[in-house]
């Protein structure tokens, strides 16, 4: 009995929804209202009246009244106009505004902001939801949606408060003590150097090193029998390294420029030079290999006159002192020599308070982590420590000499190897010591914030310039339909621009094959820094494209194989490893992973796959010439074909080769012979001294003296036009 009732009720109710529905459907035009669609119910009406079934109450009465549409008076639409804002009206705009922060302000959707930029010279193929609108373009588009524009007010930002970290005025003489030299050894590739600091050292650096070619800033203290202490950078002298050698200079209190005898001045002998004179330091000149028969140090001294490096001997001020660094000769001699010039350069330093130093070269190291080799300048570094260099910075964990020794303190002068980093710093950025880790932090933030508002006003500069181009474009398509009628002029540029309406957001389609995506990883920053300042200077993207897709310290790892795949590129190392797990992945993705450990050989490589990218070039290869001594023509069927009556001046002719014709210096005609005949035989081959008749496949009129070149066609790989410079 219940169950009949209220299926009786569920009828009713939806029988009152449906006459409620023809009821203000019929009053529409009568009382003027709007009608207000509500979102259906995923039940329709018409399946509850078929297919009744025993819901409960509520269900029934709320799915009925969905499907229902009511009818909004005039005293609601006055309430609802309160609520919720007008769409058509005001529009309050703000310089440098999105797409979609502009659609959200007028009440719009994206695509709305497309449709009104559509007629304009705005690319809109690069331009996505989060792209920034120029002011003019903004007042544009709320003019075409028929509203106004007001500016909004804007907030005064608070400059904020420089929070950098900077050095220390100068220090009381009173305060200062003596501390040991800074030397830097300069001087051309295989030149001594490092044998020179191997002899002072009494160790084997240079067996070490790839190729007997120093390739990082080695920083190293060297006790003399005297007692004094040195400190000795070994920079490298390839023609990559010109950044090393400059960063050298810049912490060095002395400049040992080394020059074989027998070789004399070179090309990084004469960089170095610069670069000491650029920083202002003195140079000691050391003569080196003096123990082969054909050393000549009295031609070095007379070369280097003409770089302004005058000798003592000459009446300048430059202490030459002739060595054999494998041999040990007269080492002492340099090394008084060096302490002579250090005491009259009267160098101190200030051992108390906040640290100051210099990064020297910096790594990430396996098993300790990022890792610097530094140069304390002011202060004593101890444990515990709170650096900051560049944009990170470090609590001194532990810190090593040249020998791997772990040491407690490093004095003014002294090289040091520094762990705690939380970032590799860049090589060559100064060292701070502040007064906590809160602070480091303040530091890095505000340095951050600085690079990011410098990198916006370069990006504004950019997108400037880009509007510029795309309004002079614009301004010319003008011009060029400007004899058309303005219904023309909107029809054609409706067709020409609406395609871009539906390619949004652009997806990026580089089909170009003649692209090398590289991948480079160094053991440390300055090896990265050089490898990447010779990729720099490549200047044939002509020929193929170099793309640098990402460039790092440490060992080959699994992302930078899923790098190189994802761009089709090889991945370069230099003095770094890669497993085997890491090796018998790149084998089955098919990537290249080319490891080196002389940075020559390694840019050579880097040529050779640049070479492979390259398409085969078609080379023409004479194999005989012909000169045209008589002309006559042969009837074939009803028509004439012109021969050339012809001696072979060079090589042979050859009928299944090609053949060219040439007058006056100018390609006539390039094809294939019809017929070659000697003596009404046809033939093959006619050879040099031998006289023939010949006709071509096109009917070309000769004239005599024409010339008949027979070549073939080989493909030969092209190799890049790009010189690294060594």
């Amino acid at each position: 009995m219940n169950r009949g009732l209220i299926r009786k009720f569920e009828n009713l109710v939806q029988l009152r929804g449906a006459c409620r529905q023809l009821r203000t459907l019929s009053c529409r035009k009568v009382y003027r209202a709007q009608w207000k669609p509500v979102q259906s119910s995923a039940h329709p009406v018409w399946s509850i009246l078929l297919y009744p079934q025993s819901w409960q109450k509520d269900k029934l009465i709320s799915i009925a009244f969905s499907q229902c549409r009511h009818l909004a008076t005039k005293e609601e639409t006055k309430k609802k106009k309160k609520k919720v804002p007008l769409t058509k009206g005001e529009v309050e705009i703000r310089q440098k505004m999105t797409v979609e922060e502009l659609a959200q302000a007028m009440g719009k959707d994206v695509d709305h902001i497309y449709e009104a930029l559509l007629y304009t010279d705005v690319d809109l193929g690069s331009l996505e939801p989060d792209s920034v609108l120029y002011e003019d373009h903004i007042k544009l588009i709320v003019k075409k949606s028929g509203m106004k524009y007001k500016s909004a007010k804007l907030k005064e930002e608070k400059e904020r408060e420089n929070t950098d970290a900077v050095k220390r005025p100068p220090a009381d003489p009173a305060v200062l003590t003596p501390r040991p030299p800074v030397v830097t050894i300069l001087g051309h590739v295989d030149h001594g150097k490092t044998t020179l600091l191997d002899s002072l050292r009494k160790t084997q650096v240079a067996s070490m090193e790839a190729g007997g070619i120093t390739q990082h800033i080695g920083a190293f203290l060297v006790h003399l029998p005297s007692g004094e202490k040195i400190t000795f950078l070994d920079t490298p002298g390839h023609a990559a390294f010109s950044a090393m050698r400059a960063r050298g200079t810049h912490v060095t209190d002395i400049v040992i420029l080394v020059v074989a005898a027998e070789d004399g001045v070179m090309q990084q002998t004469i960089e170095s030079i610069q670069h000491a004179k650029n920083a202002g330091v003195p140079l000691i000149l050391a003569i080196n290999k003096c123990d082969k028969p054909e050393a000549d140090p009295e031609r070095v001294k007379k070369e280097l006159l003409v770089h302004d490096v005058v000798c003592e001997e000459f009446g300048g001020d430059v202490q030459a002192v002739n060595i054999s660094a494998l041999k040990g000769e007269n080492l002492m001699v340099l090394a008084e020599a060096t302490v002579a010039l250090a005491e009259m350069l009267e160098l101190k330093a200030d051992s108390t308070g906040l640290v100051e130093g210099t990064v020297i070269e910096s790594r990430k190291d396996k098993g300790k982590g990022p890792v610097t080799t530094a140069i304390i300048q002011r202060g004593t570094l101890r444990k515990g420590c709170v650096l900051v260099s560049g944009k990170t910075w470090a609590k001194v964990r532990f810190m090593f000499d040249e020998n791997g020794k772990a040491i407690d303190a490093a004095s003014p002068g002294i090289p040091v190897e520094i762990m705690g980093w939380k970032e590799v710093p860049s090589a060559g950025d100064e060292i701070l010591e502040v007064e906590s880790e809160q602070r480091a932090r303040e530091v890095v933030a505000w340095r951050t914030y600085v690079e990011q508002q410098e990198k916006m006003k370069r990006d504004v500069e950019v997108i400037e310039a880009k509007q510029k181009e795309h309004r002079m474009e614009y301004e010319q398509k003008q011009k060029q339909l400007a004899h058309l009628s303005w219904r023309q002029r909107k029809a054609a540029l409706y067709k020409a621009n609406k395609h871009l309406m539906f390619s949004k957001p652009k997806e990026r389609t580089d089909t170009d094959e003649n692209v090398l995506s590289v991948i480079v990883k160094g053991d440390v920053d300055g090896s990265v820094e050089a490898i990447l300042n010779i990729l720099d200077s490549y200047d044939a993207d002509s020929e193929c494209k170099l793309d640098i897709i990402h460039f790092g310290m440490g060992d080959i790892s699994e992302t930078d194989i899923s790098l190189a795949e994802a761009f089709n590129g090889v991945v370069f190392g230099f003095s770094v490893k890669a497993n085997e797990s890491i090796k018998q992945l790149a084998a089955k993705k098919k990537i290249k992973i080319k490891l080196h450990n002389i940075i020559y050989k390694l840019i050579e490589d880097l040529k050779d796959e640049l070479n492979s990218r390259l398409p085969p070039a078609v080379v023409e290869n004479t194999i005989g010439e012909a000169s045209v001594l008589d002309i006559f023509s042969v009837t074939v069927g009803k028509n004439k074909v012109p021969v050339a009556g012809c001696r072979v001046q060079k090589g042979l002719l050859d009928k299944r080769m090609k053949f060219k014709l040439i007058r006056n210096r100018d390609v006539i005609w390039k094809g294939s012979l019809s017929s070659l005949k000697h003596h009404k035989d046809d033939v093959q081959v006619i050879k040099m001294g031998m006289d023939c008749g010949l006709s071509l496949d096109d009917s070309i009129e000769f004239n005599i003296g024409d010339e008949i070149i027979c070549y073939e066609e080989k493909e030969v790989q092209q190799t890049t036009s790009w010189d690294p410079g060594f």
